[in-house]
């Protein structure tokens, strides 16, 4: 119960509200913009909104944090194309990038989605977690049905994160829950859970009973590990996190006997 708490009240502190704070200052050709901001977490992602009049704006680019000094208080930001809306049928303005414009960060961070390896682990994590709004897996599972992929592929978390509005994504491995900015896929935290696994349902714990595969291509064949294929997701985008490095090593090592 003691680790369960301690989820919870790290999950209650991202969600805390969305994070908005001015340009103070852009690099466009290196894509890069800055923001001043007392705390915040690297891999935090978001967009910038450049307002258009009083009463419109619009969203221009998305946003990483990809570092922060602690003592300058600032944030810089690594800037993307948007396109979670969009629409070839729609014109494209040709507004860029302004100091002033603002940064909003952690949007989404009220809803997650959880990938447990069963039924029992999921709903012991998820009605400890109160506050937060869960997406169930079985829409994650439905999306990967319609994609042709019974093995998840970063890019499917990235298009679960666009048609549901989740920030979050909580990956329970060996003990331990991973909580993962849904598009940077950068981890946030390492928590400790220790709840025993007795089975595991592939690729996740849902009630989909079978998920659509294509003829061929990444992501088309059936999931035969869960631990070593999600740490292996997590590793791709998180290559110096040297926590996840340790537990990935515990794992193999507890694997080998």
């Amino acid at each position: 119960m003691k680790h369960i708490i301690l989820i919870l009240v790290f999950v209650s502190s991202l969600m805390a509200g969305v994070v908005k704070s001015p340009l103070i200052s852009i690099d466009e050709h290196r894509n890069i913009a800055t923001i001043k901001i007392k705390k915040i977490d690297i891999g935090m992602s978001g967009f910038i909104s450049h307002n258009v009049d009083d009463s419109h704006s619009v969203i221009l680019k998305n946003i990483e944090v990809i570092s922060f000094d602690k003592e300058s208080e600032i944030a810089t930001l690594k800037m993307t194309p948007y396109d979670a809306l969009r629409n070839n049928s729609l014109p494209k303005g040709k507004w860029k990038v302004k100091v002033g414009d603002t940064a909003i960060l952690a949007f989404g961070y009220t809803r997650g989605v959880l990938i447990a390896p069963n039924d029992e682990i999921y709903y012991r994590i998820i009605r400890s977690i109160k506050n937060l709004q869960w997406v169930h897996p079985d829409i994650f599972a439905t999306i990967l049905s319609f994609n042709g992929h019974p093995t998840p592929l970063r890019e499917d978390f990235t298009k679960l994160s666009i048609a549901t509005s989740v920030g979050l994504i909580f990956f329970f491995l060996d003990e331990k829950l991973y909580t993962a900015d849904s598009k940077s896929f950068k981890i946030l935290n390492i928590t400790d859970a220790p709840l025993k696994q007795s089975k595991v349902k592939l690729p996740f714990f849902s009630r989909v009973d079978k998920i659509e595969a294509n003829w061929f291509g990444d992501g088309s064949d059936e999931l035969e590990t869960y631990e070593s294929y999600y740490f292996g997701l997590l590793s791709e985008a998180n290559p110096n996190n040297k926590e996840l490095k340790k537990a990935i090593n515990n794992f193999n090592t507890k694997a080998e006997k």
